[in-house]
């Protein structure tokens, strides 16, 4: 890996293979298996995820997604799957990596990796990606459902500028105000 910006709770930084990625690590004081429902459970995921994912939780399998205001339906492929471990998976372009890490007394240290398409979707996704995980936070506490769309434009708007600020890089299209 090369350089990496801190911006947030994430890492800006270019993998092994040159390609640039977000990733976020959170330490939750649940099981793994807990974890693992908010990350291939449909209505789980809705909680917290910019769009519903129905699985086949196999590698090749179909993802189908909607339900995101910001992006017409699609689908994607699931890439590897390890219950309940890792998940990655292609959306939008990018490719998501979901990995869970038995910790001691029953935590679990949960990483989101994001490999960007293009470099200058960083700050954008990297925001978003804030907002969203805020909302697992909440829904893997047992706090209300809301979805990522709860904390608003204004939260992801803020969020953005501190990525930008730090040298995150920037410039791709943000749906909604584009």
């Amino acid at each position: 890996m090369s350089a990496e910006v801190t911006a947030g709770t994430g890492t800006y930084l270019t993998l092994d293979d040159g390609r640039p990625a977000v990733r976020f690590s959170r330490v939750y004081d649940h099981p793994a298996d807990r974890l693992w429902r908010f990350m291939t459970d449909p209505d789980a995921l809705a909680a917290w995820f910019p769009s519903r994912a129905e699985m086949d939780l196999r590698p090749g399998g179909t993802i189908a997604f909607s339900g995101d205001p910001h992006m017409p339906e699609s689908t994607g492929r699931v890439l590897d799957v390890d219950p309940p471990r890792h998940l990655s998976f292609e959306w939008g372009g990018d490719e998501l990596r979901f990995g869970l890490e038995a910790l001691d007394d029953g935590r679990t240290r949960f990483t989101l990796t994001d490999v960007l398409a293009e470099r200058n979707t960083a700050a954008r996704n990297g925001a978003g990606w804030e907002v969203c995980l805020a909302a697992l936070d909440r829904a893997v506490g047992g706090g209300p459902a809301e979805g990522p769309r709860a904390g608003g434009m204004k939260a992801w708007r803020e969020i953005y500028e501190d990525y930008v600020g730090a040298g995150v890089p920037s410039g791709a299209p943000v749906p909604a105000t584009d």
